[in-house]
C-alpha cells in the first residue's frame, strides 16, 4: 500500500483525471452515434431529414455558407463594410505594435529599477505616460469598428432576408404551406443577430492572434532563431487537429438549442394571441402543462450542452493556455539553460534578464496568441450551428419564392382503398390566367396543400356583376376555394380564370386593423402617398366611413391621423365595418366577404350589399343569414363530402340558413 500511495500525487491525480475526462467524452460521443443509428421505421427517415437539416461543422460547406451570407454582408468592394473590416483591421495592428512597444518599454522601465539607473527609468517611463492616449484611442476606434460592423452587418441580413419573407405571400407559405422552417421569427431576430454578431468576433478574436502570431515570429526568429517559433506553431498544428475534432457536437447542439428556444418563444406568444378564448376555458393550468413540457426540454437540453461546454472547456483550457505555456517556458528557456549556449557566452547578469524579460514576454504573448487561435475553433463551431440555420432559412425562402414547397403529403391510399378515385396531385400543375371580369374554375380539383382532396373536379363560372352566395357545412372547402382565388394555395390542376390580385379582395369575419393612424384603417394596405396619388380626398374616406355608420369614430377621434389600438379601440362590429368601408376605398371588381357583416345588423348590412351593387364590385359571400340570399344570383352549395351544385336562385330555390 505504501509503494502505491507514493505515486497519488497531485500532479499525477490531475493527469488521470484529465485522460479519463477525454475518455468519457469520446465513449458519450460514440455511444449517442449508436443510439442514433438504431432508430428504426418512421423514426428513421425523420431523423435522416434532421440530420440533414441540423448537419453544423467547420468542413467546407461550412465555408461555402459562410461565403455566401458575406456576400449578402457585403455586396461591393467600396462599401461601408469593408471601410469597417479595414478600420477594424488597422486598429488591430496598431494595437499588436503597442503590445510590442509596450513589452520593450516595459522592460526598460523594469531595467532602469534594478540597475538603480533614474534617468533610463525617467525617459521610458515618461514615454508610457505621453503614448496613454494614444493607445485608449487605438483600443476605443477597435471597439468602435467591431459595434459598427455587428450593426451593419445585421441591417444587410436582416433586410435581404426580409425582402424575401415579404415577397408576394412567401410569408404566408412559410407557415401554412412549407413545414421546414417552425419558428421564422426566432431565425429572422434572435438567430440573425448572434449569427452577425458570431462573424465579427471570430474576425477579431482570429485576425488580432494571426498578427501576433507573424509579428512574434518575426522578432523571436532575429532573437533566439527560428527552432523556438517552429516548435510552438507544431503544437498548435497538432494541438488545433484534436480540438477540431473534439468540439464538432457543438454545431449541431447549436442548432437544437435555437430550436427549442424558437418553440418556448411560440408557446409563449401563442398564449398571448389566444389568452380570451384560453380563459373562456379555463384552460391556464393545461396551457401550464404545455409551456412546462416545453421549457423542460429546452432545459434539459441546456443541461447536456453546459456539461458539454464544462467538459470541453476543461480540455481547452489545459491544451490550449497552459500546455502552450509550459511549451513556451521549455522554448525560451533552451537558450539560458544550456551552458554553451553561444547567445549567452559573454552576457552580463544585466543582460540576460533583460534577454529573458523580453523574449520571455514575446514567447509568453505567442503561446497566448496560438492559444486563442485554438479557441477561436470553438467558436467556429459554434458559428457553424448558427450558419446552418441561416442558410437553411435562405433556402426555403428561395424555394417558395420559386414556387416550390416542401411539406408532408396525404396518402390517398390511406385514404381510400378505391383506385377509380385515386387522383395524382402534382402542386403547381394548374393554370392561372389573368383576366378582368370574369372567375372561371375549369376541372380543378380543390384540394389542402397537403394533398386531402375536398372537390376532385371543380368547374363553374362567375362574370361581374353577378353575386354568389357560397355555402355548405365547416370543413367542405368554403375557405379553401377562396384561397385558391387569392393564390395562397397552389393550383393541382384544371386552369382558374381570374383577374390579378389587386382586382379581387378579401374581408374576413375577423379583420386585421394595422398599427397606425385612423386613416390608415381605411385605406390598408394603401399608405398616405398611394392615397394621394389615387385622387382620392379625406372627405371622401369620411363618406366611405358614413356610409357603414362610423362617421362618429372621426369625430370622437378628431383626426385622421389619431394614432390608437384599433384592435382594442373598435368593437366587433365596429371593426367589420371599417372592414366594408376599406372595401369601398379599394373598389376591386371581386369581393369575397367571410362571414364579415355576421356582427352587423341586418339594416346596415343591407345598405352595404346594395351599395355594393351600386358601385360595380361582385360579390363571393359566405354566410348562414337567410336576409342574405336576395343580394346574390347564384348560390355554390358544398356538401363536404366532395360534391357540389352551382345553380341560380330562383323563387323555387330552397333557402336554408338562420
Amino acid at each position: 500500500m505504501a509503494a502505491f500511495s507514493k505515486y497519488v500525487t497531485g500532479k499525477n491525480s490531475s493527469i488521470a483525471g484529465g485522460i479519463l475526462l477525454v475518455l468519457y467524452l469520446l465513449k458519450r460521443r460514440r455511444g449517442t452515434q449508436k443510439r442514433n443509428g438504431k432508430k428504426g421505421g418512421s423514426e428513421v427517415v425523420q431523423n435522416e431529414k434532421d440530420g440533414k437539416k441540423d448537419r453544423a461543422a467547420v468542413d467546407k460547406v461550412f465555408f461555402g455558407r459562410i461565403f455566401q451570407i458575406l456576400r449578402i454582408m457585403v455586396p461591393q468592394f467600396f462599401s461601408m463594410e469593408t471601410g469597417y473590416l479595414a478600420l477594424i483591421a488597422a486598429m488591430l495592428v496598431a494595437r499588436t505594435y503597442c503590445d510590442v512597444w509596450m513589452i520593450q518599454n516595459g522592460t526598460m522601465i523594469e531595467s532602469g529599477i534594478i540597475s538603480r539607473d533614474s534617468a533610463l527609468f525617467k525617459k521610458h517611463f515618461y514615454s508610457y505616460i505621453k503614448v496613454i492616449p494614444a493607445i485608449a484611442l487605438v483600443n476605443n476606434f477597435l471597439k468602435l469598428g467591431l459595434f459598427e460592423l455587428k450593426l451593419r452587418f445585421r441591417e444587410r441580413l436582416t433586410k435581404n432576408l426580409y425582402d424575401q419573407y415579404l415577397q408576394g405571400f412567401t410569408y404566408y407559405k412559410m407557415g401554412n404551406l412549407d413545414n421546414r422552417i417552425a419558428n421564422p421569427d426566432q431565425l429572422l431576430t434572435q438567430d440573425v443577430e448572434k449569427f452577425c454578431n458570431s462573424v465579427v468576433d471570430l474576425y477579431s478574436n482570429l485576425s488580432k492572434p494571426l498578427l501576433d502570431i507573424c509579428l512574434y515570429i518575426y522578432k523571436l526568429t532575429t532573437a533566439i532563431g527560428a527552432q523556438g517559433p517552429t516548435v510552438m506553431m507544431t503544437y498548435l498544428l497538432v494541438s488545433g487537429m484534436f480540438l477540431t475534432r473534439m468540439r464538432r457536437p457543438m454545431g449541431k447542439m447549436t442548432v437544437t438549442e435555437q430550436r427549442y428556444e424558437g418553440e418556448y418563444r411560440f408557446v409563449n406568444s401563442r398564449l398571448i394571441t389566444n389568452s380570451e378564448e384560453i380563459a373562456f376555458y379555463n384552460g391556464n393550468e393545461r396551457e401550464k402543462l404545455t409551456i412546462h413540457s416545453t421549457f423542460k426540454k429546452l432545459v434539459d437540453h441546456l443541461h447536456q450542452f453546459i456539461f458539454f461546454r464544462f467538459s470541453m472547456g476543461f480540455v481547452d483550457s489545459m491544451i490550449a493556455k497552459y500546455l502552450a505555456t509550459v511549451v513556451g517556458y521549455l522554448v525560451v528557456s533552451r537558450p539560458f539553460l544550456t551552458p554553451g549556449h553561444s547567445r549567452h557566452l559573454t552576457s552580463t547578469h544585466s543582460e540576460l534578464l533583460e534577454d529573458y524579460y523580453q523574449s520571455g514576454r514575446m514567447l509568453l504573448r505567442l503561446s497566448q496568441a496560438l492559444g486563442r487561435i485554438v479557441l477561436a475553433g470553438r467558436e467556429m463551431t459554434r458559428l457553424s450551428g448558427f450558419t446552418s440555420r441561416i442558410t437553411e432559412l435562405m433556402k426555403v425562402l428561395k424555394d417558395l419564392n420559386s414556387g416550390k414547397y416542401v411539406r408532408t403529403m396525404v396518402s390517398q391510399n390511406e385514404k381510400d382503398s378505391d383506385a377509380s378515385q385515386k387522383l395524382v396531385l402534382v402542386p403547381g400543375s394548374g393554370n392561372v390566367i389573368n383576366r378582368d371580369n370574369i372567375i372561371k374554375f375549369d376541372h380543378t380539383p380543390l384540394a389542402t396543400p397537403n394533398g386531402d382532396i375536398l372537390i376532385k373536379d371543380l368547374s363553374f363560372e362567375v362574370s361581374s356583376g353577378t353575386n354568389v352566395l357560397v355555402c355548405g357545412p365547416n370543413g367542405c372547402g368554403k375557405s379553401s376555394l377562396f384561397r385558391v382565388l387569392g393564390e395562397l394555395w397552389p393550383l393541382f390542376g384544371g386552369s382558374l380564370t381570374k383577374p390579378e390580385r389587386g382586382k379581387l379582395f378579401y374581408v374576413p369575419q375577423r379583420p386585421y386593423m394595422t398599427l397606425g393612424s385612423l386613416r390608415d384603417q381605411v385605406i390598408y394596405p394603401d399608405t398616405y402617398e398611394d392615397q394621394q396619388r389615387k385622387g382620392i380626398s379625406d372627405q371622401v374616406l369620411k363618406e366611405y366611413l358614413d356610409n357603414v355608420q362610423l362617421g362618429h369614430i372621426l369625430d370622437r377621434e378628431g383626426s385622421w391621423d389619431c394614432v390608437q389600438d384599433w384592435m382594442d379601440v373598435l368593437s366587433g362590429g365596429e371593426k367589420q365595418r371599417m372592414a366594408m368601408a376599406r372595401l369601398f376605398y379599394h373598389k376591386p371588381q371581386f369581393a369575397i366577404l367571410d362571414e364579415c357583416t355576421s356582427a352587423v345588423s341586418v339594416d346596415v348590412e343591407d345598405f352595404i350589399y346594395s351599395h355594393c351593387r351600386t358601385v360595380g364590385i361582385t360579390l363571393f359571400t359566405v354566410s348562414h343569414r337567410k336576409s342574405l340570399w336576395k343580394h346574390h344570383e347564384f348560390y355554390l352549395h358544398m356538401d363536404g363530402r366532395g360534391n357540389y351544385e352551382f345553380k341560380p336562385i330562383t323563387e323555387e330555390t330552397v333557402e336554408f340558413g338562420s
